[in-house]
Parts: C-alpha cells; sequence; structure tokens
C-alpha cells in the first residue's frame, strides 16, 4: 500500500486534537444492548443482555462462547442484520435504529466483510469469480475491474497461481482464503468472522487465521472474531467471553475456559 499524502489542515484548526478525536471515536457501539424474542403466552426469551462493546478501526476482537450462548444473535447484530430490542447501537457513528432497512443493506454490502466456518463458494464458478461476485454490486469502477481487484486480493492471500481453479480442486485452506478474500475484497470497514478455522486442521487454521488478522490490520478495518478456540482468540488485541448472554473482558485463560467452555489454548478442538 502506498503512503497517504500529508493533507494540510484548514486555518484555524488543531490537527494533533482531530486525530486524537478520531482515534477516540468508535466504529461500533454498543450500549447496553439486548435481544429478547417472543416465546409464547406473552413470555419473553432473552437471548443477550446488557451488550456492552466499543469497537476502534483496526482492532481485533476476540469472543469465545458455548454453543447456545446467543454467538449467532451478537453477530447478526454486529452485521446489521438483525436490530437490538432494546440499548442503542451506532456504526460509523450513525444510530443503527435509525438507518432504513434498505440503506442498511446497502451499508452491510458495502462496509461489513462476513467470514464464516463454511466457506459457501459458488461450485461452479472458479476462485477469482467467487471473489468477483461482491463487485458486482460495487461502484463502477469496482464492477469495471472486478477481474483485477479480484485476482489482487487472492494474490494477497498466496493464491496468485489458484484464481482459475473451482472450488473442488481447492484445499479446505485454500477454499477458506478465497472467503476471506471475498469478504475483502470491497475493503469493509468491519469484517465479522464466526467459527473461521471450525472446518479447518489446527495449523492450517492458524496460518488462514493470520493472514486474515494481518490483512484487516494493514487495510484499518476492524475485525471481529467469534471463536470456540482460545488459541485463535488469543490473536485478538482484546477478549471476550460470551456467557449467559452476557459479554465479560476476559484476560487470562482460566477464566475464558470457566465462562465459555472452550478448550486450552492450543488443546484439542
Amino acid at each position: 500500500m502506498g503512503a497517504t499524502p500529508d493533507i494540510p489542515a484548514p486555518p484555524g484548526t488543531a490537527p494533533a486534537a482531530e486525530e486524537a478525536t478520531a482515534a477516540s471515536a468508535p466504529l461500533l457501539s454498543l450500549r447496553h444492548v439486548a435481544r429478547t424474542v417472543p416465546i409464547g403466552e406473552g413470555k419473553l426469551l432473552t437471548i443477550l443482555s446488557d451488550i456492552n462493546l466499543d469497537v476502534r478501526s483496526g482492532e481485533h476482537i476476540g469472543i469465545v462462547g458455548r454453543s447456545g450462548t446467543g454467538k449467532s444473535t451478537l453477530l447478526n447484530i454486529l452485521g446489521l442484520l438483525d436490530l437490538p430490542t432494546a440499548g442503542e447501537m451506532d456504526f460509523n457513528g450513525e444510530p443503527v435504529q435509525s438507518i432504513p432497512r434498505n440503506r442498511a443493506a446497502k451499508t452491510r454490502g458495502r462496509d461489513i466483510g462476513f467470514v464464516f466456518q463454511q466457506f459457501n463458494l459458488l461450485p461452479g464458478r472458479t476462485a477469482v469469480e467467487n471473489v468477483e461476485a461482491p463487485l458486482m454490486y460495487g461502484t463502477g469502477s469496482e464492477f469495471r475491474n472486478r477481474r483485477r481487484i479480484a485476482a489482487e486480493m487472492l494474490g494477497r492471500l498466496g493464491l496468485g497461481d489458484r484464481i482459475d481453479a473451482k472450488p473442488n480442486r481447492l484445499s479446505g485452506g485454500e477454499q477458506q482464503r478465497v472467503a476471506i478474500a471475498r469478504a475483502l475484497v470491497r475493503r469493509p470497514k468491519l469484517v465479522l468472522a464466526d467459527e473461521p478455522t471450525g472446518a479447518l486442521d489446527v495449523e492450517t487454521g492458524k496460518t488462514v487465521m493470520g493472514l486474515l488478522d494481518g490483512i484487516t490490520r494493514e487495510s484499518g478495518a476492524a475485525l471481529i472474531t467469534i471463536t470456540h478456540d482460545l488459541s485463535i482468540a488469543n490473536m485478538a488485541s482484546r477478549r471476550y467471553a460470551l456467557h449467559r448472554g452476557e459479554l465479560q473482558a476476559i484476560r487470562d485463560d482460566a477464566t475464558a475456559q470457566a465462562l465459555s467452555g472452550a478448550p486450552a489454548a492450543g488443546g484439542a478442538r
């Protein structure tokens, strides 16, 4: 990536103060967020309760939790696929509850990338065609240059010589790298990774996760990884456990294991 040119500040401004303000403003902010669903007879099931989280550009947040603790529900809220039933959430400085659903969909397509445990590649398409897919809905320049942009992203993930291979000719690690390239190709502000190494062996998972972590840091995107594996969560700058619908900061593996049931870092899956 090329160096960003210096832009002089307008008269009467304080660049240092502006930089401090920009640095302190979270890309994603959740305040007392909760999610409940009706279960009949006027009763509600609480899935998430009092979630508080600020995520800044360039940060990597790791979240671990047992099955059934609300990880998928939280991911849907973070990805603008669903709304909280209580509390407030801002994305890029805007309250998500006030964003019309059609604009939320456009924001999601442009600014949020998703990586899942299952690769979800189009089986009849080549690697580069799979990565091109999001660019079909991009800007005019993205659309016109989609093959070059997609091929460059695959090259950054070590697949420059595999761009014309279809998924059935790729290993699991290669397929996940294609899925990561697809998530990153529009340079999103936020990347959500849901069990991104769950279908891979331990060593391949660490390699793939290292690539995802490195490229998002380089691009300045925020990365939130939801995983059951502490060795993957340990790559994050901050770690949390989702326990009984609440998000709790963790600072050591013993606490993470107690709250989330995650295996010890480096242990068996």
